[in-house]
């Protein structure tokens, strides 16, 4: 605060109830303008996205439950297995491409699932930039495998967001009868 003179010229110190209550003013003014700020990010925050979280079990270890999932010949013997294919949705016969490399490339259903792993790790964890071919341009959702041990099977723990609105109920099937049914077949 700045120092004032009084009429005699004399120094005039601030009382300490001055000083509190200007230091009360300054700190309501900083907190008004975060409140401010604070509701321009809470605008901004999604409230309402969809999400999938399931957790299969199968009869098998982690190691053949990750290979299946990430060898392109293996996969390509789940797929035929699945409604996809039962269907004649997955129509293409180009076999699945799947890169055991973080950050490597996959095309699964003729192409019609494309994406990357972003993250490898073999028997525990299958993380990857994931998205359907009737998408938009550039919309990726991530899709999270945990391979957990369950006495002599494997649970896996999984966890898919960051896909378009409204499309939870499609694809929460879609992992069911194109991923999980036939895997436990295979």
């Amino acid at each position: 605060m700045n120092e004032k003179m009084n009429a005699r010229g004399q120094v005039r110190i601030p009382t300490r109830r001055q000083v509190i209550a200007a230091m009360g003013i300054a700190i309501g003014g900083m907190a008004l303008g975060s409140k401010e700020s604070w509701a321009a990010a809470e605008e901004e925050i999604s409230r309402t996205a969809e999400s999938i979280h399931m957790e299969p079990v199968f009869k098998a270890n982690r190691k053949r439950v990750y290979e299946a999932l990430t060898d392109a010949k293996q996969f390509d013997k789940v797929i035929q297995l699945s409604a996809a294919v039962k269907t004649g949705m997955a129509k293409s016969p180009n076999p699945p491409e799947i890169s055991r490399e973080a950050g490597g490339a996959f095309a699964l259903f003729g192409g019609y699932i494309t994406g990357r792993q972003l993250e490898l790790v073999p028997n525990e964890r299958i993380v990857q930039a994931w998205r359907a071919g009737s998408w938009d341009a550039g919309i990726y959702s991530i899709a999270r495998f945990e391979l957990v041990e369950q006495g002599t099977g494997t649970k896996i723990v999984f966890d898919h967001t960051g896909f378009p609105k409204g499309d939870g109920e499609h694809l929460a099937q879609g992992w069911k009868m194109n991923y999980w049914e036939p895997l436990e077949k295979f």
